[in-house]
C-alpha cells in the first residue's frame, strides 16, 4: 500500500479561491481586510516569510504592508509602532514577525497586539478562548493541520490522535482543538515529547499522527500502523551536497518509509507549510467580517 498524498499546495489554493470571493464581498460593503507586518531586522528566512504572506495577501485581495524597521531599533519603538496598529482602522490583523532581535522581550510584544487583531493566535485572550471551545481564531498551523484532514476525508472525529510535541505554536494548541466537540475535531488526543516513556508505544496506536517535534526522520516506520494518516509539520533542513543550497528540507517523518504502510500522508515541502499563510489570511479576512458585520 502506497499512501495518498496530502498536498497542502492544493489545498491552500482551494481556500484562498474561497478567501477571495469573500473578500470580493467585504469590498461590496465597503470594506477591504486589512493586514500589517511588522519586521525588525533583516533575517533572511523572516523576510521570506514575509514576501510570502505578503504574495498570499495580494492573491485574495486583502490590503497588507510590512512596516520594516532596523535591527538596532528599541523595543519601546516597536512597542510604539504595534500601538499606532491597534488604532489603525485600516488593518483588522496585526502581527509582529518572528524572531524578534534578542535583546527585545517577544512575549511583551506580540501581547501588546489587541486579541481582536492578533490573527496569529498567540495573545493569551486568544488562546483562553481557543481552551474553552470559543475562539475569535484559530492558531494557524493547527488550523491548517485541521483542514487537510478535514479537506482530504479523513475526519477526526472519533479517531486515536497522537501528536509528536508540545510547542506552544503547534501541538498545544492542536491539543486543544482536537479535544472539542466539534467539526473537525472530536479526537481522542495524546500528545507526546521529549518526556514521554516509550513514545512509539503510543504513535503506533494512532488512527492519525500528528509529527510536529522539530526533529528529521523521528518518526519511522515501525512507529506508525498500517492505515494511519500522518501529517507532517517539521521542516528541518539536513545537509546535502547534491544541492546548490548544500541542504534539503525534510520533515520529522521518515516520508519514504512511512508512506508506504501510511493511508495517506503530507509531504515536506508542500504539505502543511503552505496552509499556515493562508490560514493567517483566514483569520485577517474574518476580523474584517466582523467589522463589517457578517
Amino acid at each position: 500500500m502506497t499512501a495518498e498524498i496530502i498536498s497542502g499546495t492544493q489545498v491552500a489554493a482551494d481556500i484562498r479561491q474561497e478567501l477571495a470571493q469573500e473578500v470580493k464581498e467585504l469590498k461590496a460593503k465597503g470594506v477591504t481586510p486589512g493586514l500589517a507586518v511588522v519586521l525588525v531586522g533583516e533575517d533572511p528566512a523572516s523576510i521570506s516569510y514575509v514576501t510570502a504572506k505578503a504574495k498570499g495577501a495580494e492573491e485574495v485581495g486583502v490590503h497588507e504592508e510590512t512596516f520594516r524597521l532596523p535591527a538596532d531599533s528599541t523595543e519601546d519603538a516597536v512597542l510604539k509602532k504595534v500601538a499606532e496598529l491597534n488604532q489603525d482602522p485600516r488593518f483588522h490583523g496585526i502581527l509582529v514577525q518572528l524572531p524578534l532581535p534578542k535583546d527585545m522581550d517577544e512575549k511583551k510584544l506580540t501581547y501588546t497586539i489587541l486579541p481582536e487583531k492578533d490573527v496569529d493566535a498567540f495573545h493569551p485572550v486568544n488562546v483562553g478562548k481557543l481552551l474553552i471551545g470559543e475562539p475569535d481564531f484559530l492558531p494557524c498551523t493547527p488550523h491548517g493541520v485541521m483542514q487537510l484532514l478535514t479537506r482530504s476525508g479523513n475526519d477526526p472525529s472519533g479517531k486515536y490522535l497522537v501528536i509528536v510535541g508540545r510547542s506552544n505554536i503547534v501541538g498545544k494548541p492542536l491539543m486543544a482543538m482536537m479535544v472539542q466537540k466539534a467539526k473537525g475535531a472530536n479526537a481522542t488526543v495524546t500528545v507526546v515529547h521529549t518526556g514521554t516513556a516509550d513514545m512509539a508505544h503510543y504513535v503506533k496506536e494512532a488512527d492519525i499522527v500528528i509529527a510536529a517535534a522539530g526533529r528529521p526522520n523521528m518518526v519511522t516506520a515501525e512507529m506508525v500502523k498500517d492505515g494511519a494518516v500522518v501529517i507532517d509539520v517539521g521542516v528541518n533542513r539536513i545537509p546535502d551536497d547534491t544541492k546548490k543550497s548544500g541542504f534539503r528540507l525534510v520533515g520529522d517523518v521518515d516520508f519514504e518509509a512511512v508512506k508506504e504502510k501510511a493511508k495517506a500522508i503530507t509531504p515536506v515541502p508542500g504539505g502543511v507549510g503552505p496552509m499556515t499563510v493562508t490560514m493567517l489570511l483566514v483569520n485577517t479576512v474574518r476580523a474584517a467580517a466582523r467589522t463589517a458585520g457578517s
